[in-house]
């Protein structure tokens, strides 16, 4: 079954781009810059003052209000690609990097400020996506044995603890503020029917344990990357067309739409519709006051 994009080889790719913040509440677009090539995924810092993303494999900070940008020293994790997550305290950046050796995906962490990366996991590839809120575990996506689950592991490094047991793609998975749950996506839907068929791409819950694994939304789309807010209140995601992708792909260049839920469950509502996909949206991107969301949107191909 053929997956994600960034599960490719570590490779650049071209795209002009605009980093871009919106009101959840009023709609409002902020364009804060146009770069003329592929930045991805961004972070908000936990004091609200920064915007953390991924450059051609380096991770840089974009000041807001004052608009400089500081590449951020990660010594030889520099192929790094858009699944990287900042620690609830802000004081540690963890990223998923493609080693020299086998270009494959590892995930390693320091501090934010910049230093030595500290290999975390060993195995590959592994696809980093959440930091628990007290700091002591990270969870991500990672192919074992040719299936791609969900599993956790200290923060500092340790025995991995698999949390997911379904066939089918399942990625994407990030804490609730309260650290109760999980949440993730999964093809995992119509896979044990008779005869067995995929499912497209929906968001799901769990507990932190992996227990109580509850589908969270149920429609016509493919449905990738929860984000929950800071209050813990709402869920962003990206949504794709189910005829412009494959359900187990989150490609760039694609019409989607940014769309917003109850965390408690509900009907979902668009934000805004955008050219983007892969590198979009890949980790959260919530402003500290759960009130704005950033983003990066590409330019179209005429």
């Amino acid at each position: 079954m053929r997956v994600r994009t960034e599960r490719e080889p570590f490779q650049v790719r071209d795209a002009v781009s605009y980093l871009e913040i919106i009101n959840v509440e009023t709609g409002e677009v902020e364009t804060l810059r146009r770069f003329d090539h592929c930045i991805e995924a961004p972070n908000w810092t936990r004091d609200g003052l920064r915007l953390i993303y991924n450059d051609r494999g380096r991770i840089c900070a974009y000041s807001l209000g004052v608009g400089a940008i500081k590449t951020i020293d990660t010594g030889y994790a520099d192929r790094c690609n858009n699944d990287h997550v900042l620690s609830f305290d802000g004081e540690r950046i963890a990223v998923s990097h493609h080693t020299v050796e086998d270009g494959q995906s590892r995930i390693y962490a320091l501090p934010l400020v910049g230093g030595t990366p500290i290999l975390v996991t060993p195995i590959a590839p592994s696809y980093l996506h959440g930091w628990s809120p007290d700091g002591s575990t990270l969870i991500y996506c990672a192919e074992r044995n040719g299936e791609y689950d969900i599993y956790s592991i200290p923060a500092t490094g340790g025995e991995e603890t698999r949390l997911t047991f379904e066939p089918g793609l399942t990625d994407g998975p990030e804490y609730s503020p309260d650290e109760q749950y999980i949440w993730f996506n999964s093809v995992r839907a119509g896979l044990r029917l008779t005869p067995p068929r995929g499912g497209l791409m929906q968001l799901y819950r769990m507990r932190a344990d992996g227990s109580e694994q509850t589908k969270m939304t149920d429609d016509d789309r493919n449905n990738w990357f929860a984000h929950i807010s800071p209050d813990g209140e709402t869920v962003a995601y990206i949504s794709y067309l189910k005829e412009e992708v494959n359900p187990s792909e989150h490609p760039a260049d694609k019409h989607i739409e940014i769309r917003v839920m109850p965390s408690r469950g509900g009907a979902p509502r668009t934000l805004i519709a955008l050219f983007g996909g892969q590198g979009t949206m890949n980790v959260n991107s919530w402003s500290p006051d759960s009130k704005r969301l950033a983003y990066v949107r590409y330019e179209e191909h005429i």
